[in-house]
């Protein structure tokens, strides 16, 4: 069975002790108000007598909160657990009477002793029926801030749990969009190589061999959501060299990067898919050569990524894309699950061609890497 939580003893004794200081200010300016001769008040009885009167329920506030732990009165059995909880408030109140009675025994001894039996035992039984609804509400009281601290700890442990949940799924959503893009990009590789075999076999040796470095920089950088962009660039320089391969002379490739923005967090994997849907609706439609522009920088807190083509613009078909394209699609909800609605992804009409805008926020991460690596491809 779990522990049940109880507070901290000094912290409930802190509590006892100002109410009691309280209690010992308010009890003497009564006695001022009703005294009309010279004041005999021994304030430091009163303070004790107070002190008494609270510190008994701060020392029975562990059990009491461990009884309303065993003995919930939520559950389907309730009856007993209201047995219990009355037993246990009667106990109370007479520990509490026992130790006021105690307590003025040492500090007017002669008044009692000079008691016989029978008046002391009656005086007993006044104090305890005078104290005795007290005592029930106290009890009533410490078991019911005992179920709201229950009830606020466990509503805390849920959130937290949620938030944990919430985390994980979104973590799993981006590992499925990650999972979808891949499978996604090998097809139209390993599709580009298979029509250039049988008339270009050197050629599709060569993107067959950059295929393989570029899915070993894949796998060894596998598990990340974010890289640092010249990751992402060294990434895409691999897969632009597999495409120029396929389109020869056709396909020129620009780099304009900020170096300020070379360690930059960026998500992985998120400019090939749309420098795969420039080349693809863009460049390849185009009879003449294409030209494919990547650039990059700082605009306040504000990481810019733009990824420009000279290529036949928005068509019918690539404007088809821009909302079903399996590609486009997935960064979209990359970018959502990664940062909600703190980013932006647009497509201006540049004439000729297509200018893609990514604006996300800039977080800088330490890579570590050599920054000389970064080059035009």
């Amino acid at each position: 069975m779990q522990r049940a939580w109880t507070p901290r003893v000094r912290y409930v004794f802190a509590a006892a002790t100002l109410l009691g200081i309280f209690s010992t200010l308010q009890a003497y300016r009564l006695a001022t108000l009703d005294m009309s001769g010279p004041m005999t008040i021994e304030v430091w009885r009163q303070l004790v007598l107070n002190l008494t009167y609270w510190y008994v329920p701060a020392a029975l506030t562990s059990i009491i909160f461990r009884i309303a732990s065993r003995f919930p009165l939520d559950v389907p059995g309730w009856p007993r657990s209201l047995a219990v909880h009355a037993l246990a408030a009667l106990a109370f109140s007479i520990a509490h009477v026992a130790a006021m009675t105690a307590a003025q025994t040492a500090l007017w001894p002669a008044r009692w002793l000079s008691m016989t039996y029978g008046s002391w035992v009656s005086s007993v039984q006044r104090t305890y029926l005078y104290d005795l609804d007290w005592a029930l509400m106290t009890y009533s009281a410490i078991v019911g801030l005992s179920y709201a601290l229950a009830y606020y700890r466990e509503s805390r442990s849920r959130a937290i749990r949620s938030a944990h949940l919430e985390a994980r799924l979104a973590e799993a959503r981006l590992k499925t969009l990650e999972a979808e893009l891949h499978p996604h990009f090998l097809f139209n590789t390993l599709h580009a190589i298979s029509t250039l075999v049988h008339t270009q076999p050197e050629s599709a040796d060569r993107m067959i061999s950059r295929l393989s470095d570029l899915l070993r920089i894949t796998f060894s950088r596998s598990g990340a959501a974010c890289i640092p962009l010249q990751e992402e660039l060294e990434f895409l320089q691999k897969y632009l060299e597999i495409e120029q391969t396929r389109f020869q002379d056709r396909l020129s490739v620009e780099f304009d990067i900020d170096p300020d923005t070379l360690d930059a967090e960026v998500p992985r994997l998120i400019l090939q898919p749309l420098v795969e849907n420039a080349i693809k609706h863009g460049v390849a439609p185009r009879m003449g050569p294409g030209a494919v522009s990547v650039g990059s920088r700082r605009d306040g807190e504000r990481l810019c990524l733009s990824i420009r083509d000279n290529g036949v613009g928005l068509t019918g078909g690539s404007r088809a894309q821009l909302t079903s394209g399996v590609g486009l699609s997935n960064t979209r909800d990359r970018l959502d699950c990664l940062y909600g609605t703190d980013h932006s992804l647009n497509f201006v009409e540049s004439r000729p061609g297509l200018t893609v805008e990514m604006r996300v926020p800039f977080h800088r991460v330490s890579s570590g890497t050599d920054q000389s690596r970064t080059r035009v491809a």
